[in-house]
């Protein structure tokens, strides 16, 4: 039965969950309704915060298939509860989806089949997702998303559209017709409206949520609580507060959600024309369109409300919307398998794999291009939140929560403060019971006590470190969506850059080109424009393979492109709309180049012409256009010479793909050597090949031929040399994040040689370092999957094994003695095929790869985000770096992401750069750990503000007494707020430093710090209350006491006269009253002045001037209402007169205890215990090629020698990379010789692990 309710969808994704099943109980709700009623609705919240006793409380369990309510459970690490209502889609509701024809789907369980006749392969991929006998569908909507019950699965499952399971084939036959409008209807009704809406909540709705956070509840109760005992200054103060916080966090949310709103609302609504199955095209709204419909696509362009497949025409799009760059795509229709040469004709379409055929919604469509008579055309394949965009809003609407160990650590703070306050409420009433005092008296001074220990000021004070380092961030320039990143951001060790664009200049320049001749290599040359080259095969290459086109007269396309045209200084004419309707063919793109290059005497060419007349210039057509695939690594173009007979294939791309498709004859022997020397100096190299087509192939054939037909039987012509220069400021940004011992990682889209050239030219590999390439291979016929590894400065010599030196080998001696460890650096280095076959055969490599993995060469986006996974899993706090939303998912992902792109596609990101250079990432990581330090300072002081008054208020209950409402007005406002907001002011230190902040509270330097103020205050505050007593002036305080001797006096005789008219109820004023308000308020200061330090994290608190001011202000007012008493002050603080030596005595015990509490965190703490720690760590750990920080050996040293974690072993480190970094010292096998081969064995699926066997 369990097995029955429980169950789980979407699984092996990211947003996987465990589903059971619930009915709503009448007599479990009538009970909670009662609960609710007695507890004055406190229920009613508990309830409205954990989703999951609400169902529980209320609901029974049920089956999953007839249940009311669903309950989810997200499978991650953080565990989150849901619910959602089942609801019931009718579908006789609808009049037009009833025909016979759909009565039959619904017989044959078909409720959302997405042709007219369900196939047999389509019965497997669309599911029966209604009960047949009702004709209703039931579901539930979680996060924008609805999930369908499917009977033949038996669980819910979300609704598809053509984006799995359909093959290439069968969207040309049984898909581009279109959908008669009764199937168009019935989907519509499925698949719900096309938007993304992003509906913005209304400030009531948005309040209610804000207002029910549980710690605006709890101030809530301490306002009221207030209130009774007439303490309504400070409550009013509270409220003011609140009411600031409130606004600001709704103005900041409604503006993300006014943003988002607008960004999903440029392509809401737009008229768009469909065909339906009789050809005729029918307008209707964006928001109708559904899976199945054909759009079409109009001449001028429009942005697209979906995503579609392009099955007829070609587009330009410009996608910077999802990509970041605002390069001009050019999109071709889908290969159509049935009618190319050669084709695979069960390939299944994936909008990622066939991402040059598929316009992705939000993205401009700028231009197209058509046959005469025949539309662009596009399969409408995903809508609403399902398309790419969707996916982008719902990743910012639902994000991950952040895990970061400050959060999870206040919690178990105030859990402890709850338990002090506990304590103090037991000792209370106890003591109030003992001595007879009224109910009304004990309940107010009991829950009184939970107010004092768990202060209601203390989020207003946590977010202000936030807030200023937000503000101190805007300045520099890096705008942030998601502030409590910021804290995190000061834990950073580890910060991967992707390279083109972050690291390196966006473009790149023309070095020059090496041509081959005879399948030789030519000398390199500079200077392409020339009179020399060009009738060349080799510039009629460069001038026709590309993607350029002219928009609004402007050339622009790929970056790469435009550099490579504009060297050779070519013209590039399009065909006009009006010119293409005169042919009934495409027209080409024609190039030429300009006049003055040019000889004289033009040969007239060709006499025996076939369409042209004689030309009066050198033109080329370009006739068909094949793009660049990434995953081919190459793009080619069928061009013909004006007056040729024959046309020509040039392509370019990749050497090692281009070599592989031409002729082994016309390759130079020494091309991989020549390669090489290039890629390792940093050049980017693209090579260029070429061949005649034979004459029969006409202009109609090569319309439908498939590029593989024409990509073979090449002559290679040579490699073009571009470079990328670094960006003026890497190389010492790099320097900085390495002195601070924060790791850099390489991850980028380039090819394996040119990235380690880069990296090693920047600084992230240095000279002396090794690189170790690991090529992993899959499983193939029959054989395991294994890696070479290769060493990166020997892959020339790979063939002869004898000539490797073995002292390039990284070597490591292990001594018995760490002190006399010597060890090489060394470096992994991967492409992204690579990285993927790991992940899947080698499990145990991963964590020993990412401990030392500094490049990732061709990198797709979804493996950034996979590598920035494994590196987290081994417990590193991970920086990502990135110009745009190829790294989106990476950016998301990552403790800190921040973009140098201010595209759209940056939304997701946390932060993003104004200034699109890689010095922001120290500038965020310095004030991530200023904004850490301040949560740290604000923490321990309102920590020690509370158990100070705490304890005042618990001694001064032993006496029957307490602090007088002014009093703790003074306190809580001129002392408390004042410092905690100025307090947090100090701006980041200059630079960055090898040493990490402590990542949580529960670390052993913050509880050793907080512990020994809280024993010295307390000691010093006991010391005054019960020294006070044994005073020969001492008794118990009376109107008419008169320990001054002042009676003689007017000036005291009016205070005392006053005293005898208004009598004392709560018995505020006595000589403990005085003494400890008196020490408390300078404690406050003194813990204040003790926990605002300033380096290495912050600049010191004398350059705060605000906090400084504020202190010394009160300073001199505290020692001058105690050294020379004001008697109206002394009225509103209800402070008793003590005679003069005792004031001087209360100031000894001030400055013995300041002395003792400054001396104790400042120099006990931090020069003896950090520096021995430290010392220690640069003697073990911090020697190796892992970032050790001091820190993270503090908190080791702390929570060992706490009571509760006697436990611990002292020598395991925390993190996972520590540890097996400690590991790997001793192990003999690691890191891999050259030349060896790591293997799979075949049994790895048993428990996820791989046996590894090496293979010299």
């Amino acid at each position: 039965m369990d097995r029955e309710e429980r169950k789980t969808i979407n699984q092996g994704q990211e947003d996987e969950m465990e589903i059971y099943g619930y009915n709503l109980s009448r007599w479990k709700l009538a009970i909670v309704s009662l609960g609710v009623i007695c507890s004055g609705g406190f229920l009613l919240l508990l309830l409205y915060w954990m989703p999951e006793w609400r169902v529980k409380a209320t609901c029974v369990r049920a089956a999953i298939k007839d249940c009311e309510v669903v309950l989810l459970r997200t499978t991650d690490e953080f565990k989150m509860w849901f619910c959602a209502k089942i609801r019931v889609l009718s579908l006789e509701t609808y009049p037009v989806s009833s025909p016979k024809s759909m009565s039959n789907k619904l017989s044959n369980g078909h409720a959302v089949c997405l042709i007219e006749n369900p196939t047999e392969e389509n019965r497997h991929r669309i599911s029966k997702y209604s009960q047949t006998e009702s004709q209703q569908i039931r579901y539930f909507t979680h996060h924008s998303v609805k999930y369908f019950w499917n009977d033949t699965i038996h669980n819910f499952d979300f609704l598809k559209g053509l984006d799995e399971g359909v093959s290439c084939t069968s969207i040309y036959e049984k898909h581009s017709a279109g959908l008669t409008k009764g199937m168009h209807a019935y989907r519509k009704l499925l698949y719900g409206v096309n938007e993304i809406a992003v509906k913005v909540p209304s400030v009531f709705k948005l309040l209610i949520k804000e207002v029910l956070n549980p710690f605006y509840i709890f101030q809530l109760f301490s306002v009221i609580l207030w209130s009774t005992d007439e303490y309504y200054y400070y409550a009013l103060a509270i409220v003011v507060m609140s009411i600031v916080s409130i606004v600001s966090s709704l103005y900041s949310i409604r503006k993300q959600y006014v943003m988002l709103h607008d960004m999903v609302a440029t392509h809401s609504t737009v008229r768009v024309s469909v065909c339906r199955v009789n050809e005729e095209i029918e307008e209707i709204f964006s928001t109708d369109l559904v899976p199945g419909d054909v759009m079409v696509i109009p001449l001028n362009g429009t942005i697209m409300p979906c995503d579609a497949v392009l099955i007829n025409g070609t587009c330009i799009v410009n996608e910077s919307m999802l990509t970041g760059e605002s390069v001009p795509v050019t999109k071709t229709n889908l290969p159509n398998p049935s009618v190319d040469v050669k084709g695979i004709g069960d390939e299944l379409y994936n909008p990622e794999t066939h991402k040059r055929h598929t316009l992705f919604c939000g993205t401009t469509v700028i231009q197209t291009r058509f046959y005469t008579g025949e539309l662009v055309k596009a399969i409408v394949v995903r809508t609403g939140f399902s398309t790419s965009k969707g996916q982008l809003v719902r990743s910012i609407l639902y994000p991950k929560p952040t895990d970061f160990k400050l959060y999870r650590d206040a919690y178990l703070f105030l859990l402890c403060l709850v338990a002090v306050a506990g304590i103090g409420f037991i000792y209370t009433i106890i003591n109030s019971i003992l001595n007879e005092v009224q109910v009304g008296v004990i309940i107010i001074e009991s829950l009184d006590i939970i107010t004092i220990t768990v202060p209601p000021a203390l989020p207003a004070a946590m977010t202000a470190g936030i807030v200023y380092a937000q503000r101190r961030l805007k300045k520099i320039g890096i705008f942030c969506i998601s502030p409590q990143r910021i804290n995190i951001c000061g834990q950073l060790n580890l910060v991967c850059f992707d390279k083109t664009g972050t690291l390196t200049e966006d473009g790149l320049d023309l070095w020059g080109i090496q041509r081959v001749e005879n399948a030789r290599f030519l000398s390199p040359e500079e200077n392409v424009c020339n009179e020399m080259l060009v009738k060349s095969q080799f510039v009629a290459c460069m001038a026709t393979c590309h993607s350029l086109t002219k928009i609004e007269g402007v050339l622009s396309g790929d970056p790469l492109d435009l550099k490579m045209f504009e060297a050779i200084g070519w013209i590039l004419e399009e065909a006009t709309e009006e010119e293409t309707a005169l042919h009934n063919r495409i027209m080409p793109t024609v190039v030429r180049p300009p006049k003055q290059l040019l000889p004289e005497s033009t040969p007239a060419g060709n006499q025996e012409m076939e369409l042209f007349e004689l030309p009066a210039t050198y033109e080329i057509g370009i006739v068909r256009q094949f793009p660049f695939s990434s995953a081919l690594q190459r793009m080619s173009v069928v061009a013909r010479v004006l007056g040729d007979r024959k046309m020509d294939a040039y392509m370019k791309g990749a050497p090692e793909a281009i070599a592989g498709l031409c002729k082994p004859e016309t390759v130079p022997v020494d091309f991989q050597n020549v390669l090489e020397d290039f890629t390792k100096q940093g050049f980017r190299v693209i090579a260029l090949a070429h061949r005649k087509l034979e004459s029969k192939l006409t202009w109609h054939k090569v319309q439908n031929i498939s590029r593989d037909a024409i990509e073979n039987n090449m002559d290679f012509m040579g490699l073009i040399i571009m470079q990328n220069k670094l960006k003026q400021e890497t190389p010492a940004v790099l320097e900085d994040l390495h002195k601070a011992n924060i790791r850099t990682v390489m991850v980028t889209g380039d090819s394996m040689l040119t990235a380690v050239s880069v990296a090693r030219d920047c600084g992230m590999i240095l000279p002396q370092d090794k690189v170790i390439i690991a090529e992993a291979l899959p499983p193939k016929d029959g054989k395991v999957a294994k890696i070479n590894w290769h060493y990166a400065d020997s892959l020339t010599q790979c063939s002869h094994p004898s000539a490797i030196d073995p002292e390039a080998i990284p070597v490591k001696l292990v001594h018995d003695s760490l002190e006399d460890l010597q060890m090489t650096r060394y470096h992994f280095a991967m492409n992204g095929k690579s990285f993927s076959v790991i992940l899947e055969h080698f499990q145990d490599l991963v964590p020993k790869l990412m401990l030392h993995g500094t490049v990732f060469a061709r990198m797709a986006p979804d493996q950034k985000t996979q590598l920035i996974e494994a590196l987290q899993n081994v417990d590193y706090f991970v920086g990502m770096c990135g110009d745009g939303a190829n790294d989106c998912g990476a950016l998301k992902r990552a403790h800190g992401g921040i973009s140098l792109s201010e595209l759209e596609a940056s939304v997701a990101s946390p932060f993003t750069s104004k200034t699109p250079s890689i010095s922001c990432v120290p500038n965020l990581i310095r004030e991530g750990r200023a904004a850490l330090i301040t949560s740290f300072c604000v923490f321990k002081f309102m920590a020690l503000y509370s158990i100070i008054q705490y304890f005042s208020v618990t001694l001064l209950y032993s006496i029957l007494s307490n602090l007088g409402d002014f009093q703790f007005l003074f306190i809580d406002l001129a002392i408390i707020l004042v410092v905690v907001f100025t307090m947090s002011l100090n701006p980041a230190w200059k630079e960055l430093v090898a040493q990490r902040p402590p990542s949580g509270l529960i670390s052993g330097a913050l509880l050793f710090s907080v512990l020994s103020q809280i024993i010295i205050c307390i000691g010093f505050q006991s010391l005054g209350f019960f020294w006070v007593k044994q005073q020969p002036w001492y008794e118990v305080w009376h109107p008419k006491s008169d320990a001054c001797n002042t009676t003689g006096s007017g000036f005291w005789n009016s205070s005392h006269v006053d005293n005898e008219t208004e009598l004392d109820e709560h018995n505020i004023q006595n000589y403990e009253n005085t003494t400890v308000f008196f020490i408390s308020s300078f404690q406050y200061l003194i813990v204040a002045i003790a926990f605002s330090k300033g380096k290495p994290f912050r600049q010191p608190c004398y350059k705060n001037y605000f906090f400084v001011f504020s202190v010394i202000f009160l300073y001199i007012f505290i020692l001058f209402i105690m050294l020379y008493p004001v008697a109206s002050v002394d009225q509103v603080l209800q402070i008793v007169c003590v005679p003069y030596q005792w004031r001087v005595t209360m100031l000894i015990i001030v400055l013995v205890n300041a002395f003792v509490s400054i001396t104790v965190e400042n120099f006990f703490l931090d020069m003896v215990l950090w520096k021995v720690v430290f010392n220690r760590d640069k003697q073990g750990e911090y020697r190796f090629s892992t970032t050790q920080p001091p820190q993270e050996s503090v908190d080791r040293w702390g929570k060992c020698c706490l009571p509760w974690a006697l436990g611990c072993r002292k020598k395991t480190p925390k993190a996972k990379y520590m540890y097996l970094a400690q590991e790997l010292l001793v192990d003999p096998e690691w890191p891999p010789k050259p030349q060896t081969t790591t293997e799979a064995k075949a049994l790895v699926k048993e428990n996820g692990s791989c046996q590894i066997i090496t293979i010299t």
